[in-house]
């Protein structure tokens, strides 16, 4: 029988993660409003460079899970669960979940030191984005070695942040299995086209690979085992920034029915309001819970309990995060309809993110099969 354990001093945030909490969000506040995300979701990159580098120099947000001898700053994804939940709850336009958790993860879950060293202190620093291609399906892509080395051809769609990104990690088929392969995309052997998508914050592209040189990355043999991984840490870290869109949702909530009257009471002296606010509240909290949990395991490096932890994160928030946006549209009435209210933005967010890494169905299935709970027709 399958059993969730971890040690209960992961699921405490610690002195060190609160001053984290607190710098962050003060900084974002000041940085990374409304009006900011909309501006930078139409810049040709998608993000705001200035404020990616700051992330980077003031806070070390990119280095927070990359070891030392890679020049990070040595912690755990606890620490970079954080940054996630705070850069979630202000819509953060930056490529932090491609590059920092895609990539950065594909790199040290490869087991390859050479491309470790080679690449991750560019993440670590700020002087790199990067992303992944061809995850969760290689099919698309295939490897050949040629005369000059290994070239890719064949195409990725839907692409986080690919467009604009310096560094591809890319699963694609080689004559002797499933490889990992590092590509810095150059226009001549690799097309890139930026996809309309409905989330402008969160930036997607085909990649077309016609013969674009790449280096192999890892062992042959290890690349599923490190996809799966990848995508793992990836719901993981998607599952706190939910969690910070919540609560943010949730705040302003609660602060507009504190203000807003009707018949010379404010609205949130309503029972009705009331009990939708207490059922949001619970939703919030469980999926707090849940994201706390899977961050740990990554914390703790409970590869066994990953699996169920990222999954049962996936299911949690992705819920929250819907009831919660859909009520931050309602409750602010007609104001929460408006192209002008940030509201809309989250809800947007919300309803991309539901499929990024596979739906809540997808992952019910999974656990399922993984809690042994299919019958014999699956």
């Amino acid at each position: 029988m399958f059993r969730l354990d971890a040690d209960p001093a992961l699921l405490r945030e610690t002195e060190e993660q609160r001053q984290l909490r607190s710098v962050l969000r003060d900084f974002l506040a000041q940085t990374c409003g409304p009006e900011e995300v909309r501006k930078q979701a139409d810049s040709p990159r998608g993000h705001d460079e200035v404020l990616w580098h700051r992330l980077a120099d003031e806070i070390g947000v990119h280095g927070l899970a990359v070891p030392e001898e890679y020049g990070g700053a040595g912690g755990t994804f606890a620490e970079l669960a954080v940054a996630m939940e705070e850069t979630g709850r202000v819509l953060c336009p930056a490529p932090l979940l491609s590059t920092v958790v895609l990539a950065g993860h594909a790199l040290l879950d490869s087991g390859d030191r050479q491309a470790c060293e080679r690449w991750l202190p560019g993440i670590a620093d700020g002087m790199l984005t990067a992303s992944v291609a061809g995850f969760p399906h290689p099919g698309g892509v295939t490897a050949e070695q040629g005369a000059g080395g290994w070239v890719l051809r064949g195409e990725a769609d839907f692409v986080p942040d690919g467009a604009g990104a310096d560094l591809l990690l890319v699963a694609a088929r080689a004559p002797d299995g499933e490889r990992l392969f590092a590509c810095a995309p150059d226009p001549a052997t690799c097309e890139r086209t930026a996809r309309r998508v409905l989330d402008p914050t969160r930036r997607q592209a085909r990649v077309r690979f016609r013969g674009a040189p790449a280096e192999p990355v890892g062992e042959p043999g290890r690349a599923p085992d490190t996809v799966a991984g990848v995508l793992d840490a990836a719901r993981a870290a998607l599952a706190a920034e939910h969690v910070g869109g919540s609560a943010h949702a949730l705040d302003a909530v609660l602060a507009h029915v504190v203000r807003r009257t009707q018949f010379g009471r404010p609205i949130g002296s309503f029972q009705a309001v009331k009990h939708r606010l207490a059922d949001l509240l619970v939703e919030v909290e469980g999926a707090r819970s849940a994201a706390a949990y899977a961050a740990a395991c990554l914390a703790g490096r409970r590869t066994d309990q990953l699996p169920v932890a990222a999954s049962a994160a996936a299911v949690a928030c992705t819920a929250a995060y819907r009831l919660a946006t859909a009520e931050y549209v309602q409750l602010h009435g007609g104001i929460g309809f408006t192209w002008e209210h940030p509201a809309h933005l989250y809800l947007r967010r919300a309803r991309a993110d539901e499929a990024l890494f596979g739906t809540g169905d997808d992952h019910r299935l999974r656990l399922a099969g993984l809690l042994g709970l299919t019958g014999r027709t699956g």
